[in-house]
């Protein structure tokens, strides 16, 4: 049985059509085959996997409240599960195996899930092209010479390559949806606080969000619906319902007014994406929507913003490794503090030291009011944009990525250039706003491209009904590549 979907599969079981062992089997054979050439697994999890589904098919008694019976799932390697390796793609976490589970691979076992693997991803979600790993970049399944997009790459192109119909990945600045534009399947960056954090190895704490990435909308939409509601062990958690994000699938765009900020989206574009852009923005109005100008004054300074709030908190964040409590240590120290530096010198890579010392920089005394505080203002001017779009149309439309899947190496000596592949992305993160990435055409006929839609607060439902929609009319959710 096809990987495909994973409403498909938790169907299939109910109907005695494959056993969950089967499901299971078949998916841990996949990644065996496929993952020597993509590396998008960091590892399996074999005989844990076997045993609960096997414990599910002896139970075909609850079979009717697990929405996702049987299904075959993985986590991004910063995402905490008990008893298996969780590095953040780090030699620093070398060896370190979670006390417990992160309350989204809680619920997603509750909800009958069968947890398979740990995917790979750029060093504590920090990167756009997946280089960044400690263990080696993934290779998009598109074109194994290309990125799979970062930081959630290896979470995109085990869901593209079929390995497992739905995974979750982390989202700071665009790390679900620009992996899932170049993979092409669909990736959800939920509003700030839709979803716990519990068990997500911080980065940027006012930014991150975990979120799915699954080969449809209905599958995404499925999947967020479980991840997410109240947690009291994230006191970022907001206490507030869940809407039926499924029911919301209607269909029906007819009247729903979709803003085009064409001073942010217009220039620098390659002419893939924005051919594919226009032909999205038609699809959507063919089908009943409105599709409007709208102005975002302050996104281009969403990049600068973004790289000095992240930085700062990535700083704080990663003061805890140093060698101490977990984790790799150093056996060349012979002192204290050389054991601090030396550890956190061998254990992190290039592009994690280079965002603590900005971040450190951007905190310090005499730099604090120009850089830090100063972005703090802007992320309030940047979200007020937004506010004020929003009094005119529902959703905010623009590319996902720039840029089609660049090549393996083609960005790595600029990090600004690499950081560019975000500009779409971050203001979602900076105004705690919902958004989605559904695939919407093949630049040059051969690589995926991202259609992006941003909701207002905690309208995840509005936002997926209207990528539903898009998804229905078009066919680009439906190709998959070729291994």
């Amino acid at each position: 049985m096809k990987l495909e979907s994973a409403r498909a599969i938790a169907q299939a079981i109910r109907d005695g059509q494959a056993s969950a062992v089967e499901i299971c089997r078949a998916a841990l054979g996949r990644i065996d085959d496929a993952d020597r050439r993509l590396n998008a697994f960091r590892s399996t999890t074999p005989e844990a996997a076997v045993q609960a589904a096997a414990a599910l098919d002896a139970r075909p008694e609850a079979w009717a409240d697990l929405p996702l019976l049987g299904v075959p799932v993985a986590f991004k390697d910063n995402i905490c599960t008990r008893g298996v390796p969780t590095t953040a793609g780090s030699r620093i976490l070398e060896g370190y195996l979670p006390p417990f589970d992160a309350t989204v691979v809680e619920r997603l076992a509750r909800a009958g899930a069968v947890f398979v693997g740990k995917t790979n991803c750029d060093e504590f979600a920090m990167g756009s092209s997946n280089e960044n790993s400690a263990f080696g970049p993934t290779r998009n399944p598109w074109d194994a010479d290309r990125t799979p997009g970062g930081s959630s790459g290896g979470s995109a192109a085990a869901v593209s390559a079929r390995l497992v119909p739905l995974a979750l990945g982390s989202d700071t600045g665009g790390s679900i949806r620009q992996p899932a534009a170049m993979c092409g399947v669909v990736g959800i960056k939920p509003s700030y606080g839709r979803v716990s954090r519990y068990g997500l190895l911080a980065f940027g704490s006012s930014l991150d969000q975990i979120g799915p990435l699954a080969t449809s909308v209905a599958d995404a939409a499925l999947a967020l619906q479980i991840i997410a509601g109240p947690d009291g062990r994230d006191a970022t958690c907001l206490d507030t319902p869940v809407p039926d994000l499924l029911a919301a699938l209607t269909g029906d765009v007819r009247g729903l007014r979709i803003g085009v900020p064409r001073d942010h989206v217009e220039g620098g574009l390659d002419t893939g994406v924005a051919e594919a852009f226009e032909q999205a923005l038609d699809v959507l109005r063919r089908e009943g929507a409105e599709v409007h100008d709208v102005s975002l004054p302050h996104s281009a300074a969403g990049i600068a913003v973004y790289y000095l709030i992240s930085t700062a908190e990535a700083s704080s964040n990663l003061a805890r490794y140093d060698g101490v409590r977990y984790g790799y240590r150093t056996q060349r120290a012979e002192s204290l503090g050389e054991m601090y530096d030396l550890t956190r010198d061998e254990g992190f890579g290039a592009e994690v030291k280079r965002r603590i010392m900005l971040g450190t920089f951007v905190l310090s005394s005499g730099y604090y009011d120009a850089y830090y505080l100063k972005a703090q203002q802007v992320r309030t001017l940047i979200r007020r944009d937004y506010e004020v779009a929003f009094e005119r149309v529902d959703l905010i439309a623009a590319p996902t990525s720039p840029v089609p899947a660049f090549r393996l190496g083609e960005r790595l000596d600029n990090p600004l250039h690499m950081y560019l592949a975000d500009v779409f992305t971050v203001g979602a993160n900076l105004a705690g706003l919902p958004a989605v990435s559904v695939p919407c055409g093949l630049a040059g006929g051969t690589l995926p491209v991202g259609f992006q839609l941003t909701g207002r607060p905690l309208e995840e439902a509005t936002m997926l009904r209207a990528a539903d929609a898009y998804e229905r009319a078009s066919r680009f959710s439906r190709l998959s590549p070729q291994l």
